[in-house]
This record gives structure tokens, sequence and C-alpha cells, in this order.
């Protein structure tokens, strides 16, 4: 009896493990940038992070998955059900048959992570099945921030716990990330019916969601366009000004130390902003995290 239980347990492990691999290999394919950015973290959270930030594709991918809102919905709600269960259920059945959800709810269990917090992440990303436009700056702010500083400060409690400062910075950061990244790949949002750049933002420039939607590159979409990359700075400088010591736990911000150099390659003359996804040479892209890691995350 003990040893078919000491063998359960040794499978539970192994599967355990293979799961966090899948999600390791699963942000590399997704999210080189990120995935590079968790190889300066601690090995021993490496793995941790590569579900968080896994589970994070999961949810946003949820659009380009499905063919009808409601389809969508529906696998939000799985997750969201998943989530919720306790313990004994929530890795039994589908959810431990998922790699990410298992993995991701095993980092929750492991780290005490704020269960209301994912459940949050999942409800903004209702938003990206409607073509609900986006009113307003502040309205986008919090969508970022459910979606990009939450896992950040999942991050940097897996590492060891924050800083009060590294907590304020890492608001700040997750915005200019997130924002950064909606810039970069401006079409792709659009192609499932879905336009993030706020409709107040655009008609203060004598723009629209119909630009954005029929590719119209106009004068008046890039300078809507040019205060959005205004606004993504004003957070990224913010978040760096709010750090005042060194902490560990600065190695969740890595993922937004890429931030100016994207925005600055989307001052250049030639930029295009419905070009395929604003890129960087991967060379840059490990020598600016090798500094920020050096430094305070940014």
């Amino acid at each position: 009896m003990a040893q078919r239980g000491q063998g359960f347990v040794a499978e539970r492990r192994s599967e355990l493990a293979a799961h966090y691999h899948r999600c390791e290999r699963l942000l590399h394919a997704r999210d080189r940038d990120c995935w590079l950015a968790c190889l300066f973290a601690p090995f021993e959270a490496r793995a941790h992070l590569h579900a968080l930030y896994a589970f994070k594709h999961e949810i946003a991918a949820a659009p380009a998955k499905v063919s009808q809102p409601l389809l969508g919905e529906m696998r939000l709600r799985w997750w969201a059900d998943a989530l919720e269960g306790s313990p004994e259920t929530a890795t039994s059945g589908g959810a431990r048959a998922h790699p990410v959800a298992d993995a991701v709810i095993d980092t929750i269990g492991r780290y005490s992570l704020p269960r209301a917090e994912f459940l949050d992440l999942i409800q903004a990303h209702l938003f990206d099945l409607h073509d609900r436009p986006m009113a307003t700056l502040e309205e986008l702010d919090a969508y970022c921030r459910s979606t990009s500083s939450a896992p950040m400060r999942w991050s940097a409690q897996v590492i060891g716990g924050a800083a009060q400062d590294t907590v304020d910075a890492i608001e700040n950061a997750g915005v200019a990330l997130a924002l950064t990244r909606l810039l970069r790949a401006l079409a792709e949002p659009a192609a499932f019916g879905q336009v993030f750049t706020p409709t107040a933002l655009l008609a203060r420039h004598g723009s629209g969601q119909s630009e954005i939607r029929n590719r119209a590159a106009t004068p008046a979409l890039r300078a809507a366009l040019a205060e959005l990359r205004t606004h993504a700075r004003s957070h990224y400088d913010r978040a760096r000004r709010a750090l005042k010591s060194a902490d560990p736990a600065q190695a969740a911000l890595l993922p937004a130390a890429l931030v100016p150099l994207y925005l600055a390659r989307m001052e250049r003359k030639e930029y295009d902003p419905f070009a395929a996804c604003v890129d960087l040479p991967q060379w840059r892209r490990q020598w600016r995290l090798w500094r920020a890691s050096r430094r305070n995350g940014l």
C-alpha cells in the first residue's frame, strides 16, 4: 500500500514537471521577450513564472481560438471554474489534463497567490471577445493593470515578496508594457473585431476606429498613436522613479525593461503602424535585459 502511494506521488511529480516544462515551451514560442526576462529570475522561481505567463497568454489567446464570442466566453468560464475549484477538484479531470491549468493552479497554491486577481484577469479579457469600444485612457489603463501589472505582482511574490516601492513600480510598468505591446501589434486585435485605442483619444486628434480597422495610417491616426506612446512612456518613467531601494523581487519588472527600445523604434520616420509586429534584434533585447537585471529591473 505504501509503495503504491509512493508510486502515485512520484508519478504526480513527473506529470507536474512535464506540465511546467510545457509552460516554458509555450512561453518561448509566444513571448520570447518574457521568456528571456525569466532567465534572469532566480532559478527556483523560473518554472512558476513560466506557468504564470503561460496562463496569461492562454487567456489572451481566447479570441483567436473561437469563431464567435459565446464560444470564447465558454472557454474563459472553463478557466474561471478551474481556478475557483477546491485543490482536490481543480487538479483532477480536465484541469489536471491541461498543462497550463495544472501548473498555474499548483503555483497559486504553493505561493498563496490571490486567486481573485486571476479571476479579474479572466474577466478583463471578456472585453477582447466583443466589439465594444475602449472609451477612455483610464479604461484602457485599468484593463492593462488587470492583464499585465497583475502577473508582474504575482511574479514578485513568487520571487520572494516585494518592497512597497517595487509594488508601486509594478503597477506602472505593467501598464507601460501592455500599452507598448498593443502599439507594436496594432492591427492584430482589429482582425478579430476589437480596437483597443480609446475612442476619446482618437477623437481628440480627428481620428476614429475605422482608420484602424481599414489600416489607414492617416496623419490624424499617427498623432493619436504618438499620444498613446507618450502615455506609455509616462507610465514607464513613473515606474522607474518609484524604485528607491534594491529588492530581489525587482526581477519581476524585467519584462517591461524593453519598453523604451520599442517605443523608440516606433518613433522612426519609416514606422508603419500596420506593418508586422515591431521587433528588435535578439542580441539587443538580451543586452538590455542583462543591463536591467544588474540595476533595478528597469
